[in-house]
């Protein structure tokens, strides 16, 4: 098979743990674009924050982010925008959680929450995209795109997880893109929709792309492809739920461009 496209994660996939681009990895890539194939990012990310990343990867491509709430063309215009309907975001912003849990969101080109939080800074050194401290109940009106949560601790994550489901069975996209990270988007969002789409604008089948991730939040893009690679690192739970995926080396050593580096024979 000839594959036309490829599709990645970021943190924990095509990220390194210091949260950037290696120089082999970002060599790698570009060897693969300059003949001809297609590399598309794909993430939890805000758009904002992915154009620090685009651009040290020179991409000139289309843009998931906000796992699959986001897509950007190659001019990072938005041409796919699916946000939280309105009833349920209110209830959520009012939903009483353990004071130790730090919530965020994304509305529009902005990430708030309401508390401080500086160790969050260091995923977004490159882009030195950050939050706005905001009143979450300022915030009733406005379209949101994702809540994301985190706690050090996994086991209050799950709990919450359990919780959303609970309340809202079947309304939402309720995923851990980490053991401490509990991400909710609108219903059908997810990385995977998003690829059907950006593949349909692009005239590439599915079966002719490849893509790489660690976390829950890749199941269904990992699972739709036509190959799927899952990172050494990943969840446990990733690992388990797609058996048949192979399981490639870590984002510290450069997972993704090996595998690559393999397949294309560059």
């Amino acid at each position: 098979m000839k594959y036309k496209a490829i599709i990645s994660d970021l943190d924990g996939t095509l990220l390194n743990s210091e949260h950037k681009i290696s120089d082999y990895t970002k060599t790698v890539i570009k060897s693969i674009i300059d003949s001809g194939v297609k590399f598309f990012i794909a993430t939890g990310r805000h758009h904002t924050d992915v154009l620090a990343i685009k651009k040290v990867l020179d991409l000139d491509s289309i843009m998931i982010t906000s796992n699959g709430a986001r897509v950007h063309d190659e001019k990072n215009k938005e041409i796919l925008a699916r946000d939280l309907p309105l009833s349920i975001s209110r209830e959520i912003i009012d939903l009483k959680l353990n004071e130790e849990i730090h919530v965020n969101l994304f509305a529009g080109d902005n990430w708030y929450t309401e508390k401080e939080a500086q160790w969050t800074k260091e995923f977004h050194t490159e882009s030195g995209f950050t939050y706005t401290l905001a009143d979450f109940k300022d915030l009733k009106d406005t379209k949101i795109t994702k809540f994301f949560y985190l706690h050090e601790n996994p086991k209050i994550m799950k709990k919450l997880e359990k919780k959303i489901n609970e309340l809202y069975p079947n309304q939402l996209n309720v995923t851990m893109s980490l053991p401490v990270c509990l991400e909710i988007m609108a219903k059908n969002v997810s990385k995977g929709t998003a690829i059907i789409e950006v593949l349909k604008l692009e005239n590439i089948k599915i079966e002719e792309t490849i893509a790489f991730g660690d976390g829950l939040n890749d199941l269904e893009m990992l699972g739709l492809v036509g190959k799927g690679f899952i990172m050494g690192n990943g969840s446990p739970t990733l690992k388990e739920t797609l058996p048949n995926l192979e399981v490639i080396g870590n984002n510290t050593n450069d997972g993704v461009a090996k595998k690559l580096k393999e397949i294309f024979k560059i």
